[in-house]
Order: C-alpha cells, then structure tokens, then sequence
C-alpha cells in the first residue's frame, strides 16, 4: 500500500520493470548472502531450497495456464515469478532470522509485487499468487535459526493444523 501511495508521477512501464528487477534482486542476494555471511550453511541450503521450489512451482503454473500478460508480450502472465522469488527471499529472511529483517523484506517484496502490475507485465491476481507460492515456500522450508520454539503446519485428507514444540 506504501509503495503505490507514493508513485512518483515520472515512473513509466520502464522505470517499474527496473524497481522490480532491483528488488528482486536485492532480496536474492540477501536471502543467500545473510546466511552465507554468517557461516550458516542450513541457511543457505535452505534459502536455495525455497527460491528454488518458488521458482519451479511458478514456471510449472506458467506452462499448465498460459495467460497473456498485460502488455500481450507473452502467455507467461500467471503466476508473478518475480514476486514469487521475493517473497520467497522475504519469508526466508523472515522465518530464519526474525522479524528485524524479515519485516523490510516484506515491504519490498510488496514493492515488487507492485512494480510488476504498474510495469504492465502482470495482473493484481498474478502477483497475489505469485506471492502466496513465494511465503509458502519460504516459511514450509526455511526454519529459524535459534528454533527454541518451533512451528510446522501440517495436513492430510480429513485434517489440517500446527504442531509447535519449545525447547527449554
């Protein structure tokens, strides 16, 4: 809501596909870097494992329901990649390291998001699926570093629900 509260007026098609481009990338780097700067090697691994399932499950919807982005450049409009790996990023950053990082990482996951509907290369719900597959996978792969409580969803056929164990 921040992001498209104070659109700038001079901020073409160009302009937001480069917002967006940087934001990923940014939240990429810092996904894999933060970890990888602090020796944690379960961070890393786990940070890889959740950009890369985004990523997988976001081309595996682009080929099963090909839609025309927007602009009618393609038919790879459904899901938002580019906010799928944000939020991804964002929910690893998030789940591993708390709230201080996880909580800007979310903004610009947003601002990402939003880039790609104002660069005219996705619809709104592109990118709020897109951002569902991206905290799905950070949050069900990525686990906190100091894990004195942890917290699983789980579910079957009949059932679904959390499980939370402390350690003390």
């Amino acid at each position: 809501m921040l992001a498209t509260g104070a659109t700038p007026a001079w901020a073409g098609e160009g302009t937001w596909r480069d917002i967006g481009n940087a934001g990923r990338d940014v939240l990429v780097v810092a996904a894999l870097g933060i970890p990888l700067a602090q020796g944690d090697t379960a961070g890393v691994l786990q940070a890889g494992g959740s950009l890369g399932s985004a990523e997988l499950v976001s081309l595996g919807l682009k080929e099963a329901f090909p839609e025309t982005r927007p602009d009618g450049s393609d038919r790879k409009s459904f899901p938002s990649g580019h906010t799928a790996i944000s939020f991804a990023s964002a929910a690893t950053l998030q789940n591993r390291y708390g709230w201080k990082i996880g909580l800007p990482a979310q903004v610009l996951a947003a601002v990402v998001g939003v880039s790609r509907v104002k660069a005219d290369k996705h619809h709104w719900y592109d990118v709020l699926a897109g951002a569902a597959i991206g905290e799905a996978a950070g949050f069900l792969i990525t686990s906190r570093r100091d894990a004195q409580v942890r917290v699983m969803p789980w579910g079957d056929t009949g059932s679904a629900g959390v499980s939370v164990s402390a350690r003390f």
